[in-house]
């Protein structure tokens, strides 16, 4: 992936996902069974990443447990939507490359099997989780 295509990609995640957190935010979206997960309306089967929104939403009332309950993902999006604007912004004002060569980084490390392999498993245990828990 090019640098201008990660930014890109990152700048629309982001501004997605913020959009997303202020609808569901004001509107208690969560609890009003509004989803936004094709694979479980389809399915009626939660994929690993249900329970985000309300991960993030927990987060940000301050409910550290709450937010690792529904999801522990959610504290890994916390973290990429805050730094990845500032983060870019910095690297446009600075005309460097410091995103896109942690990405590339990144990029390598995981895809070593020694990395990969527990990396899937703990994505197949947190689908497991989301299945008990009937989210």
């Amino acid at each position: 992936m090019s640098k201008k295509k990660l930014y890109l990609l990152l700048s629309i995640a982001c501004a997605t996902g913020y959009i997303w957190l202020i609808f569901t935010y004001f509107n208690n979206a969560p609890n009003n069974g509004i989803g936004i997960c094709i694979f479980k309306h389809f399915t009626t089967i939660p994929c690993p990443s249900c329970g985000s929104t309300r991960s993030v939403i927990s987060l940000l009332n301050g409910d550290i447990l709450g937010s690792l309950l529904w999801n522990p993902f959610g504290l890994i999006l916390v973290a990429i939507m805050a730094i990845s604007p500032i983060w870019i912004f910095y690297d446009i004002i600075k005309h460097k490359e410091t995103l896109f060569q942690s990405y590339t980084r990144a990029e390598l490390f995981l895809k070593r099997k020694w990395v990969a392999l527990p990396a899937i498993l703990i994505v197949l245990a947190n689908w497991a989780w989301n299945i008990y828990k009937g989210i």
